[in-house]
């Protein structure tokens, strides 16, 4: 991200008459050691006859001297300075260890070259009782000066001083009040009596509008702002100058631009000089600019660019209605915690506690701005090997004729708070939930936990170990048995009603069992998935057929009003315990009622109608209302209906993900993503994650697409496969589209490999496929689903790991998967919704054109063109050139830079440095990394991730071939010429760190990477930079970057734009020796062996790679010939 802003400050002085001036000195230059790096800058000086020195005071700041030889009626300092924004980590540097922890000494010789800053000016009463009650017990030095630091911010009030001058510390204390000056005078002279060395500093406070409103705390200005401003400067041992701001409570950021930093404040007066006595009329003005934004994740787009976006929209609708496509689009985004990146639950795991809390709390944020009176449904989600439980599941469902499902959502449990409910509750509950439904309440009964199964678990366990207690390292089984055994195996655990819908009404039966009492399963899900259903009579005299499987291509009639209905029946509900209700028919399904984790938990049985759906949950709603008891819905799903919508949040390793719900229009769509990345931020869920380096992820989930109709019949993929050839054809004709969007992870053995990415004979084969498709008439609706379902799969033959997932196209398994969709898996999940909302426009806009025209083309054999050009930045952005060309051919008025933001999300500038005019700029490039073979590991077999091997892009401009070579680690990177004159391009692959099971295990470490242009005529480099892979300085990151900036910050501090290898240019191969590093920690040590006594920069050019010509690979070097 880069952002450029202008700061014009500007001081007029007018005077009633012509006076005399002496000599000015002027402080309004960024001193030399600003960190915020200052790429222009212009002083202006009225009256114009003057003669300006530039000069530096004892301290290194620069400073103006001005004469003035004749007598003037004004003067003006006019200031302006472009300043390059970038992000600083004020907390990224080193500390010696002798300072590491606060109370420390300077070295002697140190302590005397700081001996001005160290200087005590001021030694009140005030002031040091102020000092003496800092807590001074040992602690680390960086958490010392951040409690000072707060301790000075939450003292005093601020003000804004107009009258000259600095006030003593004495009378700040005593007033509790005062300036920024003020703030940073007295934070000097504590640090001064704290035995720290400190310096009054001077400067530019630019303060930027937040993109987004923060969640904790103050968000900023409202505007962008800049004005003088003061702050402290305390020097410590390792880390140099550390600037604190004790005005705001913060350390020194990008913001802060030093312009003098002085031991006392008499030398770091802005403009500084005497006149005449005279009547002086006094102006300024100080304002900040935004010259350059490049698209950052928080604001991916410029306000006239979205517009154009969110306009085109509407286009695209207009031609999707006219042409009868019925086309409906929804999609899973992936969120995670924005407070915690380290647990297993936001990495890896799929279920964890905190994502539980934040998954319920955005589920009622869905329901209360996503419907009118929705129900919360929580279920049994998916199972997946090796897990030791099932995946929960939350539903926010509701009706599409927006009437209501459930009404008061105050009776809907909130899952992250306990309620002081007991077993009678649930007894009472199920009763009068029977008596509602209509029904006798003799058939409830009780439930218990088996005692012979845990009789026997306690027996089996070691005499050391008290069946009684556990702990949360305790197997899981182990728990459950300490647990069930604390309740008591002979007390109720929660009751059952054997329920179903009849013809026309809800009856019930008796169950028996022949140890005479219901009996659960061992574990610990709700009852309604333990019940001994094997143990139920297997051939009674009548039973009612019952079919879950809904027809989904069947019409059905509007929904009527069911709570009216079962309010109704209520008023007419008898009064007895028991009606004399007798039923013929057996009824093999059931309802619970249960107290689990202190909540009150309704558990539903399998509904075949939706109608009937209706009528429970209206009945479980008066039955709450009656007894004032809020509950917990869970069980079986809401049948699947197509006059039902629902939203479905569930976890995923290391994400929370939501199914969001199908749309037809582009309003819909963009209106559903904006409001649910707004409600995931209020439920402090992000988009965000980034490597442990700075990199940026992404979630780690995918975003997949999907694509059909409201109704399966309407599919525009079934109704017409022409469209899913034209799909895939145009993905496979552009790999743009694959790498662009997709996530790190890509390849074969990826998440959603593209169709040329598995076996070679697969586009042979899609070829033929393409040729069964017929050209006219009436098309059946598995004919999609059986050309494609065995091309459309990775190399194991999964079918949902694929590009273009058909698995809930028009499935043979069940009704769920014949919903005529089309999955889209290789999308990432953008950091912004309207990066989200552009995909999703991209597909709409290419379903219109390939619904006009189909796309028919021979599929073309890229072969390793796939992996060497494609994933580099400029071969992407080229074929995405292409695309929107297209587009723009079919009247979609697409614009190549909308996709600036994922180019800058996808593939990140590293850094950019100009050499003897040719500009050159490395960025990151994608590498599909490989499986390894099987090995053994702690929880069974293992598959390896090799992630060792990096890519980056180098692109250099003005660059003459014939005079000049750029060389990576002394190796020529052999460059490809683009279509823009003097423009090169090449990528570089290089082993980055060596983990304990890798591809080439021999093979050594490459980085750090150092690049030279060599002057083949005078033969010497003529300049260089460097690439790390891990912090130069040896810093070993111990956390995830918090947020984006710090991601940022780490990513700068690896790009250094200078250190060319030094000496005489010799043709010559080195011998290069290598020290492989652990994980991340230290970087390769390299030795170039040189002749004696002589300086000389070897460089060799190898072969170019015919495989991969648009790629150094630094392996090549380790190869022995």
């Amino acid at each position: 991200m880069s952002l450029k802003v202008v700061i014009s400050h500007k001081t007029h002085y007018k005077y009633d008459r012509a006076i005399s001036l002496s000599p000015h000195i002027i402080r309004l230059r960024p001193a030399p050691h600003s960190r915020t790096p200052i790429e222009a800058y212009s002083l202006k000086i009225k009256p114009d006859n003057h003669f300006l020195n530039w000069q530096q005071d004892p301290f290194g700041n620069y400073l103006a001297r001005l004469v003035f030889p004749e007598k003037t009626k004004e003067f003006c300092v006019d200031v302006e300075i472009i300043a390059d924004m970038i992000t600083i980590n004020p907390f990224d540097f080193f500390v010696e260890d002798s300072a590491k922890n606060y109370p420390f000494e300077y070295k002697k010789d140190l302590k005397h070259e700081l001996k001005p800053y160290l200087k005590i000016e001021e030694k009140g009463k005030l002031l040091k009782e102020f000092v003496k009650k800092l807590d001074k017990k040992e602690k680390p030095i960086i958490d010392f000066l951040v409690e000072v630091n707060q301790k000075i911010n939450q003292h005093l009030n601020y003000t804004v001083r107009l009258e000259a001058g600095v006030q003593s510390c004495k009378t700040t204390l005593e007033k509790k009040l005062g300036s920024c000056r003020d703030f940073a005078w007295l934070f000097v002279q504590v640090l001064r009596h704290l035995g720290l060395a400190a310096r009054f500093v001077s400067g530019y406070l630019v303060q930027l509008t937040a993109d987004v409103k923060s969640l904790d705390g103050p968000s900023g200005p409202e505007n962008d702002f800049t004005d003088l401003h003061a702050w402290t400067e305390v020097y410590i041992p390792g880390a140099g100058w550390i600037g604190l701001d004790s005005t705001s409570g913060l350390f020194a950021g990008e913001g802060h631009i030093p312009l003098a930093c002085t031991p006392h404040y008499n030398s770091a007066h802005a403009i500084e000089g005497f006149s005449d006595k005279c009547e002086t009329e006094f102006f300024f003005e100080n304002t900040v600019t935004r010259i350059f934004e490049s698209p950052r994740v928080t604001k991916p787009y410029k306000d006239e660019q979205w517009e154009a976006i969110y306009n085109l929209g509407f286009k695209v609708d207009e031609d999707l209605v006219k042409n009868d496509v019925h086309l409906t689009m929804g999609g899973e985004p992936t969120f995670v915690s924005i407070d915690d990146m380290e647990s297993a639950q936001w990495n890896s795991e799929a279920d964890g506690e905190h994502k539980r809390e934040l998954a319920n709390n955005l589920s009622r944020r869905l329901l209360e701005t996503n419907t009118n009176g929705g129900l919360l449904h929580h279920a049994q989600g998916k199972w997946y090997p090796g897990e030791p439980l099932p995946r929960w599941q939350t539903t926010v469902f509701w009706r599409k004729d927006k009437k209501p499902v459930w009404k008061n959502p105050d009776l809907l449990a909130d899952m992250n708070k306990s309620y002081d409910y007991s077993i009678a509750d649930a007894k009472k509950f199920i009763s009068t939930l029977s008596l509602i439904l209509g029904i006798s309440d003799e058939n409830i009964i009780p439930a218990f936990e088996d005692p012979i199964y845990y009789i026997m678990k306690e027996a089996e366990l070691p005499i050391d170990i008290d069946p009684l207690k556990y702990d949360l390292k305790d197997p899981l089984e182990r728990k459950t048995i300490a647990q069930k055994l604390t309740y008591g195996l002979n007390n109720k655990v929660g009751y059952v009603l054997p329920v179903s819908f009849g013809i026309s009404k809800w009856i019930t039966s008796k169950w028996e069992f022949r140890r005479g009492h219901l009996f659960l399963g061992a574990g610990n899900s709700p009852i309604g998935l333990r019940l001994p259903l094997e143990s139920l009579i297997v051939k009674p005299q009548v039973e009612l057929e019952q079919d879950f499987e809904p027809d989904l291509f069947a019409s059905y009639p509007a929904l009527g009003d069911y709570i009216s209905a079962v309010e109704k029946r209520a008023k007419k509900m008898s009064k007895k315990t028991t009606l004399k209700n007798r039923y013929s028919a057996f009824v093999r399904t059931a309802l619970s009622v249960e107290i689990r984790d202190n909540k009150l938990c309704v558990f539903l049985p399998p509904i075949e109608k939706t109608e009937v759906f209706l009528d429970l949950i209206a009945s479980i709603e008066e039955t709450a209302k009656r007894l004032n008891l809020a509950v917990i819905i869970e069980g079986y799903e809401p049948p699947h209906d197509l006059r039902t919508d629902r939203i479905k949040v569930t976890p995923d390793p290391g994400v929370i993900e939501v199914n969001i719900q199908p749309t037809s229009s582009w309003k819909e769509l963009s209106d559903n993503l904006l409001s649910l990345y707004e409600d995931a931020r209020l439920c402090r869920l992000g988009t965000e994650k980034f490597m442990i380096d700075g990199r940026h992820t992404g979630t780690g989930g995918g975003n997949h697409v999907t694509i059909g109709a409201m109704e399966p019949s309407d599919s525009p993929l079934l109704r017409n496969p022409q469209l899913l050839r034209s799909l895939i054809t145009f993905w496979q004709h552009h790999p743009g589209l694959s790498y662009l969007f997709s996530g790190a992870f890509i390849g074969p053995t990826s998440q959603a490999p593209r169709v040329d990415e598995g076996r070679v004979e697969n586009l042979y084969e899609l070829e033929i496929a393409f040729s069964q498709i017929p050209e006219s008439g009436d098309v059946p609706y598995w004919l999609t689903d059986r050309l494609f379902r065995h091309m459309l799969t990775d190399i194991t033959g999964n079918t949902h790991r694929s590009e273009f997932c058909i698995d809930k196209l028009y499935s043979p398994d069940s009704s769920t998967g014949r919903l005529g969709i089309l999955e889209l898996r290789a999308f990432d999940m953008p950091p912004h919704s309207q990066m989200a909302l552009l995909q999703m426009l991209l597909v709409r806009a290419l379903v219109s054109c390939f619904w006009k025209r189909p796309y028919k083309h021979n599929l073309i054999r890229w072969g390793t063109r796939l992996h060497d050009k494609f994933l580099l930045e400029h071969y992407v952005k080229e074929d995405l050139k292409s695309v929107v060309e297209y587009l723009n051919d079919e009247g979609y008025e697409f614009k190549l830079d909308w996709f600036d933001p994922f180019f800058e999300f996808r593939f990140p500038l590293y850094g950019m440095t100009m050499i003897n005019g040719m500009h050159v700029e490395i960025r990151a490039a994608i590498e599909p990394w490989h499986v390894l073979g099987e090995e053994s590991g702690s929880q069974g077999t293992a598959r390896y991730v090799d992630s060792s091997l990096e890519r980056l892009q180098i692109k250099i401009k003005d660059f003459n071939e014939e005079r000049y070579v750029v060389t990576c680690n002394g190796v020529q990177v052999p460059l490809t010429k683009t279509e823009i004159e003097g423009e090169y391009v090449s990528g570089v692959r290089y082993k980055a760190w060596q983990p304990w099971s890798a591809l080439h295990p021999t093979i050594k470490v490459d980085t750090p990477l150092t690049f030279d242009i060599i002057d083949k005529w005078n033969t010497r480099s003529i300049g260089g930079f460097n690439y790390f892979v891990t912090h130069p300085g040896g810093r070993s990151y111990d956390t995830f970057p918090v947020n984006s900036y710090e991601a940022e910050s780490r990513r700068i501090n690896r790009y250094w734009d200078f250190n060319h290898s030094q000496g005489e240019v010799t043709p010559y191969e080195p011998k290069i020796t290598g020290e492989a590093n652990s994980v991340f920690a230290v970087e390769a040590a390299r030795v170039m062996t040189s002749r004696t006594g002589s300086k000389k920069l070897y460089f060799h050019e190898m072969p170019k790679n015919k495989e991969y010509p648009h790629t150094l690979d630094l392996r090549q070097r380790w190869i022995k010939k």
